[in-house]
């Protein structure tokens, strides 16, 4: 892709954040066969001076386009495009959509039962300070880390370093996952709010709420994730014309 043919979009819409317009128009330029698989984008450093954003908003609408299938960071590389159709499981780091849900369930689910019993007033306050945090927090990046100190969190209060040390194996991945559902889904203020039915149910030592609260939590990320690839797809082959 040659910059210099190509307009940016001059600046955000109210609608939109700085890191979707920059996904958008790359996201566009690939559908439409301008930038055409197998080919190499341009640098974060070109694509930062093309844009006039910062190199960070560049490097996460570049991890969102990896996240949906359509392109692949080669370190030393650079980004190539590998596909032009957004994939149905999108990857999160190491791992799918769909492999972190399966473990998710499994994991999590047992894991707030757990904690639901063996809590002491120390963790509670903990996990309270927290979601606190969260409910306040505006910025999407403090706020996906501590989403991921959230569930590790709850991890602690199991008292089973196993469970921690597998939730801490796929964090990342989560953050990444958790990043996405952000970006695409507006998530945010639905899963605080799903996240402090969780924490009641743990001050509550109640075993069954805990479960169905954070079974309702990992569906709604299922359901949210499959809206956000569907849609995209469509937005890829509309019907009608």
């Amino acid at each position: 892709m040659n910059l210099s043919d190509r307009r940016s979009y001059g600046g955000a819409p109210r609608n939109l954040s700085a890191m979707e317009v920059v996904l958008r128009d790359l996201r566009s330029a690939i559908e439409r066969g301008d930038l055409a698989v197998g080919g190499k984008l341009p640098s974060e450093s070109e694509l930062t001076s093309f844009y006039g954003y910062s190199r960070s908003v560049v490097r996460e609408a570049l991890r969102a386009l990896e996240a949906l299938g359509l392109t692949v960071t080669r370190r030393g590389r650079g980004t190539f495009v590998t596909s032009n159709r957004t994939v149905e499981n999108p990857t999160f780091g190491a791992y799918s959509a769909r492999d972190l849900l399966e473990v998710r369930r499994h994991v999590e689910i047992p894991v707030a039962a757990y904690a639901a019993v063996r809590r002491t007033p120390e963790d509670v306050d903990c996990l309270e300070s927290l979601l606190n945090r969260m409910e306040r927090e505006t910025d999407t990046i403090a706020w996906v880390a501590m989403d991921t100190l959230f569930h590790i969190g709850i991890a602690e209060v199991a008292v089973n370093p196993v469970f921690r040390r597998v939730i801490e194996e796929i964090s990342d991945a989560l953050a990444k996952q958790s990043t996405f559902l952000t970006w695409f889904g507006d998530r945010r203020a639905q899963s605080n709010r799903e996240h402090r039915a969780i924490v009641e149910a743990i001050i509550d030592g109640s075993e069954d709420a805990a479960t169905q609260a954070m079974a309702c939590h990992l569906e709604q990320v299922e359901r949210h994730l499959t809206t956000i690839v569907r849609n995209s797809r469509t937005d890829q082959h509309p019907k009608g014309g």
